[in-house]
């Protein structure tokens, strides 16, 4: 039975309460804050989630102070992810003073609960084209190790990019780096930086950071692309030879075939339009769209990470956003989707092109792992995809010992 009636807001709550899984939520705080937001409220969205977050950020210190590690750690990193569902409907041009302040406090959280784990995570800064990108490194030990990077969405941080995965991995004995790209997390609220399509340009840098550690097995290097980062990671893949294993979680071939596939079929075949009666008509169309507090959200949500002013122009710069090249994908991959998952239609066009090593795998509704990105069940999607990666790296460490 769901908790809204409204699906974006049944969704987003899914989205916090599953994090349940590596310690990011407990079940009956999720449901007090869906008691005290009654129906799709945004005010009332932000309010309780924020609330529920201070409410853990004071017995983390109490807990601290106290010298009970384990408690401040577990109530650090439930108070990052509410603090983070707080600001939801925040996430739209120009950013709001709130929104900020629970993204900070979001952070805050998790740098106190990652400084409390056992390995400690460390906070770390990527070069990239004359700034840095935000990030954290968690290593099993100072062995060279098998090493996870993870890449979030649209609107994922390094810090939820390590409650959906990268817990998971450490746990299986990976070393892990979680990241903000230009239009996540520090990049787009403290920096500005938008999107970019060739995302090999982030990556680049990101797998030349880990080339430089000594606890890093670089022949045993996977990426992981969650949500919009199941684009994000196939393009990269098909541009950097470096990276020896792919999952995207949705795969996704093109944000505009995805696009297209949302919309009724007269829409899709005249989206690109520049002239004429119907440009204006959808112009109209998704001006009244983009008010709508849940149907508008993704259209706000997009004019805020790309940096552009109409739900038009969002539109326009879709096609830039392809993996042109995924034979160039050389590593095993793996693609997934889920049954009741919009995203990730052309999941299974990116996995028909594919040349190199390859599984495609399903997940269902009956597992409770029908939703996006498996919300809801993220721990079976970690099992599948991490015993998929084990039996790919053991491949590897069998002919390195060959050699």
């Amino acid at each position: 039975m769901p908790i809204f009636k409204d699906e974006f807001f049944e969704s987003q709550w899914l989205r916090a309460a599953g994090h349940g899984s590596y310690g990011g939520a407990e079940l009956g705080e999720c449901l007090e804050v869906a008691r005290q937001i009654g129906g799709a409220d945004a005010e009332r969205w932000f309010e309780a989630w924020s609330a529920m977050a201070a409410r853990l950020e004071a017995a983390a210190e109490a807990s601290e102070r106290a010298g009970h590690r384990v408690s401040a750690r577990g109530a650090w990193l439930r108070a990052s992810n509410y603090a983070r569902a707080a600001w939801t409907f925040g996430f739209k041009a120009p950013l709001e003073a709130k929104a900020i302040d629970a993204y900070r406090r979001h952070r805050r959280a998790f740098t106190r609960a990652a400084s409390l784990m056992t390995p400690a995570g460390e906070a770390i800064r990527i070069p990239y084209e004359g700034t840095t990108l935000h990030g954290y490194f968690f290593k099993i030990d100072d062995a060279p190790r098998p090493t996870l990077i993870v890449n979030g969405g649209y609107d994922s941080t390094a810090e939820e990019a390590w409650l959906f995965s990268g817990a998971a991995a450490l746990e299986r004995g990976y070393n892990v780096l979680v990241f903000d790209g230009p239009g996540q997390g520090e990049a787009i609220f403290e920096q500005g930086v938008v999107f970019r399509p060739d995302w090999e340009r982030v990556i680049g840098p990101v797998v030349d950071y880990l080339y430089a550690l000594p606890e890093v097995d670089c022949e045993r290097l996977a990426l992981m692309g969650i949500s919009f980062g199941g684009y994000l990671a196939p393009r990269a893949a098909s541009c950097e030879p470096r990276i020896k294993a792919l999952i995207a979680d949705p795969g996704q071939l093109s944000l505009y075939e995805e696009t297209k596939r949302r919309v009724p079929p007269f829409i899709a075949a005249r989206l690109l339009e520049q002239r004429g009666l119907f440009p204006r008509l959808l112009a109209a169309l998704l001006k009244h769209r983009l008010r709508q507090v849940s149907g508008g959200w993704g259209l706000r949500r997009g004019l805020l990470v790309h940096g552009v002013k109409t739900p038009l122009d969002y539109i326009r710069l879709t096609p830039a956003y392809a993996t042109e090249h995924p034979e160039a994908i050389a590593c095993p991959t793996l693609i997934t989707s889920a049954e009741n998952d919009e995203i990730g239609a052309t999941a299974r066009t990116l996995y028909d092109r594919l040349t190199c090593p390859k599984t495609y795998l399903t997940f269902s509704a009956a597992e409770g792992a029908g939703a996006h990105c498996e919300t809801g069940a993220r721990a079976w999607f970690n099992q599948r995809a991490f015993d998929w990666l084990d039996e790919i790296f053991a491949g590897v460490a069998s002919q390195a010992r060959a050699a």
